[in-house]
């Protein structure tokens, strides 16, 4: 499966693994055996290192980064053993994709300051640009032993071990990210791809046992369904209904995927048939409620499974959503704004149960409160909105030709 390249890494790179050289010009001069007393004590010397690195700063906040590199070079010539210096010239090269150029600087300057953490991690970065992934590996490794929450480091880790085929450890990684970043789009959208590749790696070992077993039917249709090829989940769906008709699940499968079609009629049915397998399911009671509100049909009858599948799932934000919508329909707008509530606090990022509450409190005569929900229905909705335009963005982005996969 291919792996489009998902981060900028100019912009990764921007200030991150910058480091100040000030408080380390003295030091440099220190540890440096061959350097005079003269040498040490020259004011001179100092306060040209400090402009150096002042116009090398200047250069690369305006983003000319060739000035900013030729700046450091100079630097280096006068302090050859300022570590920072490395570091951050690495970190220019990077930027400017000379990875190369930019690895051999960055062993320079851990040759000097072993424990220099930003270093060891970009370095890491350049080697997996240069697609050596068993270096990348160690460096970006110790780089987060040295401090775990380099979520930048752990992102190129992960990235790493998933070209190296061990999705699970990417897995672990991308986990951690996300319990610190939890609507990071990002690590969110890796780790839905390196979940179907594990997905497809089963798939093919199960087809080597039979290939028309109802293990095989119902991957092949998740893996469709995840692309959003819902036609051909449809086919593996009821393939697997044939086998298995009692089991449970396999009609849910294929009423969610008619569900998604907008095939309301062969959606009810599949979902009744699952109800009768599993009637404690209350994603298909949901769901079924759902096609009759879709479908304009009696109020009454749809709250009946919007109540059941609240019953069994209270925080399920879509059934006390679908719920209220049945309760406006039937005028019972103070009931409607209780299960509205309820629905916004289970999922604060989805806008349309504050349009909904906005609307039950206009007609209860709660003008302020109406206001107010209709205020926070434009902001979520208009956060939606550029989320969306954010992740057409990327995906344009990941099908440069020129990107590094």
């Amino acid at each position: 499966m291919y792996f489009p390249r998902a981060f900028s890494l100019s912009n990764r790179l921007r200030s991150k693994y910058v480091i100040p050289i000030a408080f380390l010009l003295v030091l440099s001069f220190i540890h440096n055996p061959g350097v005079s007393a003269q040498a040490q004590n020259s004011s001179d010397q100092e306060e040209k290192i400090q402009e150096l690195y002042g116009q090398a700063r200047a250069a690369a906040a305006a983003g000319d980064l060739p000035q900013a590199i030729a700046k450091y070079e100079s630097l280096l010539q006068i302090a050859p053993r300022l570590a920072a210096a490395y570091n951050n010239l690495g970190a220019l090269y990077l930027r400017q994709r000379e990875f190369q150029k930019a690895a051999s600087t960055l062993e320079k300057g851990l040759k000097l300051n072993p424990k220099m953490t930003s270093a060891t991690a970009l370095l890491g970065i350049a080697e997996y640009e240069m697609t050596d992934y068993s270096s990348a590996r160690k460096h970006l490794e110790t780089a987060l032993q040295a401090n775990p929450k380099d979520d930048n480091a752990e992102l190129f880790l992960a990235n790493n071990l998933i070209k190296m085929g061990e999705l699970e450890e990417a897995i672990h990684h991308l986990q951690l990210i996300s319990a610190r970043q939890p609507k990071n789009q990002e690590v969110l959208y890796l780790l839905g791809k390196v979940h179907m590749k594990l997905s497809e790696e089963a798939l093919a070992k199960l087809n080597q046992i039979d290939p028309n077993s109802i293990w095989v039917h119902e991957i092949s249709g998740e893996i469709m369904e995840s692309m959003k090829n819902y036609e051909g989940a449809l086919v593996e769906y009821k393939k697997a209904v044939e086998i298995a008709p009692d089991r449970l699940g396999t009609h849910y499968h294929l009423a969610n995927a008619y569900w998604l079609l907008f095939m309301w009629e062969p959606a009810k049915r599949e979902f009744l048939a699952e109800i009768a397998n599993d009637p404690r399911n209350c994603q298909a009671h949901w769901k079924l409620g759902n096609i009759l509100l879709e479908q304009q049909a009696d109020p009454q009858s749809a709250l009946d499974e919007e109540d059941k599948a609240v019953a069994l799932c209270p925080e399920s934000a879509e059934a006390n959503e679908d719920r209220g919508r049945a309760l406006l329909k039937l005028d019972r707008y103070e009931d409607a704004a209780r299960s509205l509530q309820r629905a916004a606090a289970a999922d604060p990022t989805e806008p349309r149960p504050h349009f909904l509450l906005a609307r039950a409190y206009r007609i209860l005569g709660r003008i302020t409160d109406s206001e107010s929900e209709m205020r926070i229905f434009t902001k979520l909705q208009e956060a939606s909105q550029a989320a969306k335009v954010n992740r057409a963005k990327e995906t344009l982005e990941s099908k440069d030709p020129n990107s590094t996969p």
